[in-house]
């Protein structure tokens, strides 16, 4: 499930519960019967009870716009990404989608491979060539023959046409 999935899903939730918390909130605003809350036995208690439910629909409003807003945040990381992925070579793109390297959505032209720490791959859209960086910082040989192969691959591809 992508994060654009699961904040939907969760201000479809947050929704609802305030739909439900408002409909709560009039019955309970009903149930005066029109009378002046001076006149009742517990007035101040049925003040308080509506501040309090107030409250947590201010609150959970509150809550719905942080969504809506993170919800837009992410259409437009998405966007990034889809028009960054216009200048990236179809080679690195079926890497991305074979699960092979996972494409860092802050900086799309930077790649990361599947099980290998800190190193990275680069597409450099000015220039139109293929870079890493942080291999020096990968410990692991197994990380290391791994990272190196994909990249010697994509670097060979490249050479190629």
């Amino acid at each position: 499930m992508s994060r654009l999935e699961i904040l939907e899903n969760s201000l479809l939730k947050k929704k609802q519960l305030f739909d439900e918390k408002l409909s709560a909130h009039f019955k309970t605003v009903a149930q005066s019967n029109g009378q002046p809350l001076n006149d009742k036995r517990c007035g101040a208690s049925t003040m308080r009870k509506w501040d309090l439910q107030n409250d947590s629909l201010r609150t959970l409003n509150e809550s719905i716009k942080r969504t809506e807003n993170a919800i837009e945040i992410e259409k437009s990381k998405i966007r990034g990404v889809e028009l960054t992925n216009e200048e990236i070579p179809i080679q690195i793109l079926e890497l991305v989608g074979n699960g092979i390297l996972t494409q860092w959505r802050k900086y799309p032209n930077r790649f990361f491979v599947s099980g290998v720490d800190k190193a990275r791959i680069i597409w450099d859209l000015k220039k139109k060539v293929l870079k890493h960086q942080y291999v020096n910082q990968i410990t692991d040989k197994e990380q290391s023959s791994k990272f190196k192969e994909i990249y010697n691959s994509l670097y060979d591809s490249f050479k190629m046409n």
